[in-house]
C-alpha cells in the first residue's frame, strides 16, 4: 500500500457484508510530502461491482480501459460500474504529486445482481459543485444518489442504492426514514455522536438491525458520516481479489478473460 494508511470496517472478522455493500476502506487522513509518488493504485482488473470512491481530501486521477479519464478534487466523487470488466487506476496529478498535501478517500464496493453483473462499464465523476445538499439542523447532507427528502443525488445506480455524505457540527442533528426491508451503512469517519440512543465516537461502523425505520442522529462535536440504504440482492457472493460474481465458474470465466486481454489494457 505504500505510504497510505487504511482502516477496514467492512468486512471484518465478524461482518462479511452488509448486502449490498461489500468493502469499505478508509484511507487518511494524513499528509503526503511534496515531490511524493501519489496513490499506489494502479492498473487492476474489475468485474461483477460497482466501485465508489468518495474523496474528502486530496484528489483522485482514474483512467480505465473503457476510455474514461477524469481528476477529481476534494469533494468529489467517482462511481464506476465495473460490470463485464475492465482495468483501472487511481493516481494522484501532477501537481498534487508535486506538492503534496491532504489525502482521505473512501473506496466502497457495492455489489450487482446477477442480471446486472455483465453490464458495459461505465464511469462517472463528480466535482464538489455538481452534488446537490441538503440543509440539516446545523449540518449539511451532500447526496450522491437516491433521494434526501426532495433532492435527488446526480447518480443514478443500475441496482438502486441510495448514497450520501453528511457533516454534522456539535450539537447538530438529523432524523432519517429508511424502509425496515432495506439495509443500512452507516460509517462514522470522525466525531463522537448518539444514535437512536447509542452513542458512538471516532472510525466506527454502525451496524442496524432490520426491526425499525427511523434513524434518530445528535452529534457532540464535529462529525462526518457516510450513509448508505440499499435493498438487499439476497444471491450468493464468490469473490476472488477485484471479481465479485455468483459462482465459482464465472469467477474462473474472469480470470481467463482478463489474462486473454478481454478487459482491454489501460
Amino acid at each position: 500500500m505504500g505510504p497510505l494508511t487504511m482502516h477496514q470496517p467492512l468486512p471484518t472478522a465478524g461482518i462479511d457484508q452488509i448486502d449490498p455493500f461489500l468493502l469499505l476502506h478508509h484511507h487518511g487522513p494524513q499528509n503526503f510530502p511534496g515531490r511524493n509518488s501519489g496513490l499506489p493504485f494502479g492498473p487492476h482488473p474489475h468485474r461483477g461491482f460497482e466501485t465508489v470512491t468518495f474523496i474528502y481530501e486530496g484528489d483522485v486521477q482514474h483512467r480505465d480501459s473503457s476510455g474514461f479519464a477524469s481528476t477529481i478534487e476534494r469533494g468529489g466523487v467517482q462511481w464506476m460500474t465495473a460490470g463485464s470488466g475492465l482495468i483501472h487506476s487511481e493516481g494522484s496529478s501532477p501537481e498534487f504529486r508535486q506538492k503534496g498535501g491532504p489525502v482521505e478517500l473512501i473506496q466502497l464496493w457495492t455489489n450487482l445482481p446477477a442480471q446486472f453483473k455483465m453490464v458495459a462499464p461505465h464511469y462517472t465523476g463528480l466535482q464538489q459543485k455538481d452534488i446537490p445538499t441538503v440543509a440539516l439542523d446545523k449540518g449539511i447532507a451532500a447526496v450522491v444518489s437516491g433521494t434526501w427528502e426532495h433532492t435527488q443525488g446526480p447518480i443514478q445506480p443500475i441496482y438502486e442504492v441510495a448514497l450520501a455524505n453528511i457533516t454534522l457540527e456539535a450539537d447538530g442533528s438529523f432524523t432519517r426514514t429508511i424502509e425496515a426491508n432495506q439495509n443500512i451503512l452507516f460509517y462514522l469517519l470522525n466525531g463522537s455522536i448518539t444514535v437512536n440512543g447509542t452513542v458512538i465516537s471516532g472510525r466506527t461502523l454502525v451496524v442496524f438491525a432490520n426491526e425499525g425505520e427511523e434513524i434518530q442522529v445528535q452529534a457532540s462535536a464535529y462529525s462526518r458520516i457516510l450513509l448508505g440504504s440499499a435493498l438487499p440482492i439476497q444471491e450468493p457472493v464468490v469473490t476472488h481479489g477485484p471479481f465479485v460474481m455468483n459462482t465459482r465458474e464465472e469467477i474462473q470465466d474472469a480470470l481467463y478473460d482478463y489474462q486473454m486481454g478481454k478487459m482491454g489494457t489501460l
